[in-house]
């Protein structure tokens, strides 16, 4: 149990760092297109900001998927390729389809890539609510000085 629990906490810590370095490049693009974000106009701007973050917060889900994977496999729980990823997905998105489980030994890992992937795609969405609002409070300061 306690083998199980080290290892979820290493790969929950690993996924972590992962999604916090995307949010630090993302920041450092955000303020190196601070200036073309300012210009109007803003609707079609916040649209693309829009989809560019649910990509780019998608490619950290997906970066994690892979690590919760490649756990598995290394850990000889899963043969394929396909199943360990399948798995990691359906866990990970908290989905819990069933129909394919970790052995007993293994199980508890099931709940924490359940746990890493609420808290990361909570933490994510919070994120995207921030740089969206932040973007618009400044629109609207530039807005407000134009005038």
């Amino acid at each position: 149990m306690f083998v199980q629990l080290f290892i979820g906490a290493a790969v929950i810590m690993v996924t972590t760092l992962v999604a916090g370095a995307g949010f630090v490049l993302l920041e450092r693009l955000l303020l190196r297109w601070h200036d073309w974000l300012l210009q109007p106009p803003h609707g079609a701007k916040m649209v693309l900001l829009l989809c560019g973050a649910v990509l780019w917060f998608l490619m950290i889900v997906t970066i994690a998927v892979w690590i919760w994977a490649g756990t598995f496999l290394a850990l000889g729980i899963f043969v394929t390729v396909e199943a360990a990823v399948y798995f990691s997905i359906v866990s990970y998105t908290t989905l819990g389809f069933g129909d394919i489980l970790l052995p007993h030994d293994w199980r508890l890992l099931a709940g924490m890539a359940a746990i890493n992937g609420l808290l990361m795609i909570g933490l994510q969405t919070a994120i995207l609510l921030e740089v969206l609002r932040q973007v618009r409070v400044i629109q609207g300061k530039h807005r407000d000085w134009i005038k």
